[in-house]
């Protein structure tokens, strides 16, 4: 199968907190996560053609993920099964407007891929290939192979789209903000947070990190603000994009939504302005429920939303 968007990275089981009983105890709701995988769903519930790239365990978590992405259409022909290793897990616990994880990822199925693992010639047939800085913090050999990757989709003429998303947990800012901004310097088209920005540049101000990361040579640079909504530079402009007014209680993945929607709306035509414009309504409507992806609206949903906002 040719796909439109092919994402890159680590899939986790997600454990997200619920409001307490009556008797005051701490209820999970099972879910999915990991950035790259809700990407590439966010992106196939706007009509794109995704596929994704990983290794999953053999085990009741890696099940449920090939389910999960079937039932989303998302082609997972290449996707690998590690027989003894498990499938990561993480925990979303709620503090007011804020959030924490917990995270069980060390020893992952994902974290062993390799460079000799890639399915060049699928990768080569891509649109776009999506990854990011998680998918290159896991392991040194899961950053080469992203980086592997990267090369075959230049070498294609292809184009490549990745977002920083550092987490400082995963490893040391000096080298983070070494392998990041390489794989950023490749990119065509790059997505980047207020947060991951001020660890890895120092810079706080929204038109000091864009002026910093298209610098780098990206032909447009999204630079997501939160509740704020976002912005997009290319060398020729800079846009604000606001979110719409919504009662948000989760904002789990609310990032990984704008970026697939994002992708899908300029693989479907749409300019880079009006694509924002749309990824910002979509993340929006994603904050209305918990767990990273099972709020992620559907187009029918964000073009609903938007006309009615105009």
């Amino acid at each position: 199968m040719s796909v439109d968007i092919l994402c890159m990275g680590e899939p986790m089981l997600e454990f997200n907190q619920l409001p307490p009983t009556a008797e005051g105890k701490p209820l999970y709701l099972q879910g999915f996560g990991g950035d790259t995988s809700n990407t590439a769903i966010a992106a196939a519930r706007q009509g794109a053609r995704a596929g994704y790239i990983t290794a999953i365990g053999a085990d009741w978590g890696g099940d449920a993920f090939l389910e999960l992405w079937q039932e989303e259409g998302i082609d997972t022909s290449t996707v690998i099964r590690r027989p003894h290793l498990p499938t990561a897990v993480y925990f979303v616990m709620h503090h007011g407007a804020h959030h924490s994880f917990l995270f069980y990822r060390s020893g992952s199925a994902a974290a062993s891929y390799g460079p000799g693992d890639l399915p060049a010639e699928v990768i080569g047939r891509s649109r776009i290939f999506y990854a990011s800085g998680i998918s290159q913090a896991i392991s040194d050999s899961a950053a080469d192979a992203v980086f592997g990757a990267i090369d075959i989709v230049r070498q294609s003429g292809g184009t490549v789209a990745y977002d920083t998303n550092y987490r400082s947990a995963l490893w040391p800012p000096a080298r983070a903000s070494a392998v990041i901004h390489a794989a950023a310097a490749r990119a065509q088209y790059l997505f980047v947070s207020e947060e991951d920005a001020e660890a890895l540049t120092a810079r706080s101000h929204p038109d000091a990190i864009l002026d910093f990361y298209m610098a780098l040579g990206p032909s447009l640079v999204v630079l997501k603000l939160g509740h704020r909504g976002a912005m997009l530079a290319t060398p020729e402009s800079r846009i604000h994009v606001r979110p719409p007014d919504v009662v948000a209680i989760d904002s789990t993945g609310a990032g990984d939504v704008l970026s697939g929607a994002f992708l899908a709306r300029v693989l479907a035509g749409a300019s880079p302005e009006n694509a924002l414009r749309y990824a910002v309504v979509a993340a929006s409507l994603k904050t209305r429920g918990y767990g990273a992806v099972a709020p992620i609206p559907r187009q029918q949903e964000v073009t609903r939303t938007i006309g009615a906002e105009t």
